[in-house]
């Protein structure tokens, strides 16, 4: 076992005095002693030295005892020569004995360390898990790790930063100790690059490029340093930097480096810990705030109805009065009033509140019913319906009421951003389990950044507000949300995909059903629709 000078040299002096005292009193009584009694003598020095001080202390006082035995007890005293052959017998059994009871003592004690030292760290790490759970928040467990971490090693100081995801900055997240030190260009290296670094006394900077990164073991090149800062480092993220601090030099040997390495992970899974927490935090007020959002759409949707009742009633008489203003009134009045309704639709729809009734129902009737709903608003624009009759009947299970919602939504949309002579253009068919009824116009399309978001609530693309007449577009960006929306509450959904030549395809996907039954027996016949004013075009 290495001792540290501070505690070789007493040890070395104490038991040179005892050897010298054990040697006078035996020159004294050397008439009464035997070689094998000055043997023993000595011997018992040179263990209780190897006990104490370490191996070096004792087979220096083994040497020690061999040349005393040789000049002070064996004939010809004061001299060192051998009288006798035989007495070197007893020389080289002392120093051999002495030598191998001082390297098995030493390496008794070399293991009896290290078991007490990894003792020591089990217990360290015990209390740092109790500690860590016995806390309530994720903040105050950093601050019991970082405590942990300098009481073992010993520092000065111990400071845990971490990055803010906010400002894109390193912030001190947890310290223990006095000595403080903000953020430096050495921190963000660490941080950047997840190696460690190292502050000397004299100013100079050690930083361990070589080294692996994410590691955050000090290795043995690593110099004594007033300050040393690891990497943490969690699933091969760099989440924190780790900073020890002293008055002195830190000076750690291979067990305390293996021992700084389990911590330094245990404070970098404190930092994603914090890390988690924040996001959970953060996503709970998202919903909060979503659920309020919800709530206020419902009530405030539902309380408007009854005033835009009462001013569209008031704009009818004034306009029988013969006042031209009140059409204008009444228009305006229509307009909130369908916001309101899909404010309030939507609301039911993401509460799970909008009841759905799916039954056969054919697809042609539903692309009939559509067109005729919308002939007036269309402005003459031609609607091309093309349904491919060379397939059965198509027919799908849905909710006729919702889903002719969705459609005239798209063809709305298509009617909105094409060019005044261009046709929409609606498709019909049949994809394995699924109908498709698609619907085309030549507007300007949609940019790939944002074709999710087009189907989020109150989003409007970036070109949304000019309509392709020169003109502008009105609408809260509620349409293609609710279209969705709708199809989703009755296992479909709405796509879009860009159109050949330019232009949007929106499609509407339905479950479809079979005419004929599991069992070969026809399905029951589908609740047929006026067809309207459809022109299918084959």
């Amino acid at each position: 076992m290495r001792l540290p000078f501070s505690r070789w040299l007493p040890a070395w002096l104490f038991w040179t005095l005892i050897l010298i005292a054990v040697t006078v009193g035996m020159i004294l009584a050397r008439g009464a002693l035997d070689q094998a009694h000055v043997a023993l003598i000595y011997l018992l020095v040179v263990l209780g030295a190897s006990a104490s001080g370490g191996r070096v202390v004792g087979v220096v006082l083994a040497c020690a005892g061999f040349a005393l035995i040789d000049y002070f007890f064996q004939r010809p005293f004061s001299t060192f020569a051998v009288g006798k052959s035989p007495d070197w017998i007893v020389l080289v059994a002392f120093l051999a004995t002495a030598t191998v009871a001082t390297q098995l003592l030493s390496r008794a004690n070399a293991e009896a360390e290290a078991a007490r030292r990894r003792a020591e760290e089990i217990d360290r790490l015990s209390s740092l898990g109790a500690e860590t759970l016995s806390v309530g928040r994720a903040e105050e467990a950093l601050t019991a790790i970082a405590k942990v971490i300098r009481d073992t090693i010993g520092a000065a100081v111990c400071e845990l930063h971490l990055r803010d995801q906010d400002r894109d900055l390193l912030v001190l997240a947890a310290r223990v100790g006095e000595i403080a030190a903000p953020p430096g260009a050495l921190m963000a290296w660490v941080f950047e690059h997840g190696r460690i670094a190292a502050e000397r006394r004299d100013g100079s900077v050690y930083r361990a490029e070589d080294a692996p990164a994410g590691s955050m073991s000090p290795g043995p090149d690593v110099p004594p340093a007033v300050a040393l800062l690891i990497p943490l480092v969690v699933h091969g993220r760099t989440v924190g930097v780790l900073r020890l601090a002293g008055r002195e030099p830190i000076v750690l040997d291979a067990g305390e480096r293996r021992f700084l390495a389990a911590l330094a992970y245990y404070a970098a899974l404190g930092a994603e810990r914090v890390r988690l927490v924040s996001e959970a935090e953060h996503a709970e007020a998202l919903r909060e705030a979503d659920h309020l959002k919800d709530a206020l759409l419902a009530s405030v949707s539902h309380d408007l109805r009854t005033p835009l009742t009462a001013i569209k009633a008031l704009a009818h008489d004034i306009a029988g009065a013969g006042d031209e203003r009140a059409a204008v009134i009444e228009q305006q009045a229509d307009r909130l009033n369908r916001m309101v309704a899909d404010l309030l639709e939507l609301s039911r729809l993401n509460a799970g509140a909008l009841p759905v009734r799916r039954e056969l129902n054919a697809a042609e009737d539903l692309v009939g019913a559509a067109i005729q709903q919308l002939s007036g608003a269309l402005s003459g624009r031609e609607v091309r319906a093309s349904i491919a009759w060379s397939e059965p009947v198509l027919v799908g299970d849905f909710d006729f009421v919702h889903s002719l919602r969705i459609l005239v939504n798209l063809i709305e949309n298509a009617h909105k951003y094409s060019p005044p002579d261009s046709p929409v253009d609606i498709e019909v068919g049949r994809d394995e389990r699924m109908l498709r009824i698609t619907v085309a116009d030549r507007g300007p399309g949609i940019a790939p950044a944002e074709r999710d978001l087009i189907f989020e609530p109150f989003y409007r693309s970036g070109g949304a507000s000019a309509a392709p007449d020169g003109g502008t577009t009105t609408g809260a960006g509620l349409g293609l949300a609710i279209a969705r929306r709708l199809a989703e509450a009755q296992g479909g959904t709405v796509t879009y995909e860009d159109r050949p030549g330019g232009g949007s395809r929106f499609t509407l996907v339905l479950p479809a059903a079979m005419l004929d039954g599991a069992e070969g027996e026809p399905a029951p016949e589908p609740a047929r629709q006026p067809a309207g004013g459809m022109r299918a075009d084959a």
